[in-house]
């Protein structure tokens, strides 16, 4: 069984967009995408600098761009869940058909433009941890006023909140823990510093109409498979102010029998994870074009496709 996942912010490179633009139709795709929700999705996949591409209003939508590109390019596909970690749930909507691409894209672009106004609020950020004992650090970081935004698994967790408390983590680490190395993300996502952009997402969601889940949809909320295209909506707007868990997910991945796992482009992170908390589970992450025949191999051998 295959799953195929979507990565969050933090991925993106300067450039990454280019050589998936030199595929069939792809730049045209990609420029109409663009006129829809007034972004030059073209020039910040692969003209503008780092700092352009981490502003949250811009990041978010080119993610979503760039994993719905590089799943089509792999043709017609039957995974057999589906994921997104952070923005990345929106990537896996549209995978299992809950909204169209288009919808999805206008849903991220108000997404990025809401954070970014949450995030301009105060001055905040996140950091990983690295090494460490989950409960220990978790203790640790409630001690500081840090929020576990993402517990992400194979010891993995990523701290979230104002710049000072994040210094103070710096220099105070938890017990175990060798480096905190900062993000580069605009804000202390998935944290009470996001709540003035629920109501914004919540009026965007309300003008949709979602499908149910063709595949099992598996949410970052709670690592639960939803099969209501309404309740997915739900959650995607709620957990903007709330913790990842991406380490649930991934137990539900061993739940469903998955012996493989396909991460979209900007792929690397998921992947990482997976290797290290999944044991024997095949991984592939799509970082440029040149992947796209291993994965093919890959889908036909885990989904009979």
């Amino acid at each position: 069984m295959l799953v195929l996942v979507a990565p969050g912010q933090g991925a993106q490179t300067p450039g990454f967009l280019t050589p998936w633009l030199e595929l069939p139709g792809a730049a045209d795709r990609v420029a109409a995408w663009s006129d829809a929700i007034e972004l030059d999705l073209v020039h910040y996949g692969t003209q503008a600098d780092a700092d352009a591409i981490r502003d949250t209003a811009v990041a978010q939508p080119l993610l979503v761009a760039a994993g719905l590109l590089s799943a089509a390019a792999l043709g017609d596909i039957d995974p057999g869940a589906v994921a997104g970690h952070s923005v990345g749930e929106i990537t896996a909507a549209a995978f299992a058909g809950v909204l169209d691409d288009t919808a999805a894209l206008g849903l991220v672009r108000k997404r990025g433009l809401a954070m970014a106004d949450a995030a301009a609020v105060t001055e905040t950020g996140m950091a990983a941890l690295l090494g460490g004992d989950p409960e220990t650090s978790v203790a640790h970081l409630e001690k500081l006023g840090l929020t576990p935004a993402n517990i992400n698994g194979a010891g993995q967790i990523v701290a979230a909140g104002t710049l000072e408390q994040l210094a103070a983590l710096t220099e105070d680490k938890p017990e175990g823990v060798r480096k905190v190395v900062p993000l580069k993300v605009a804000g202390a996502f998935h944290t009470r510093h996001m709540a003035p952009a629920v109501e914004t997402l919540a009026k965007a969601a309300a003008a949709l109409s979602p499908a149910d889940p063709k595949v099992p949809y598996v949410s970052n909320k709670d690592g639960r498979v939803v099969a209501s295209g309404a309740e997915v909506l739900e959650r995607l707007v709620g957990q903007v102010a709330n913790p990842v868990r991406w380490d649930l997910c991934m137990e539900t991945f061993k739940e469903l029998g998955v012996t493989a796992l396909v991460e979209v482009c900007p792929g690397g992170t998921l992947t990482g994870l997976a290797k290290r908390a999944l044991p024997g589970v095949a991984t592939l992450a799509l970082k440029t074009p040149d992947d796209l025949d291993a994965a093919r191999a890959l889908l036909a051998e885990h989904t009979g496709a």
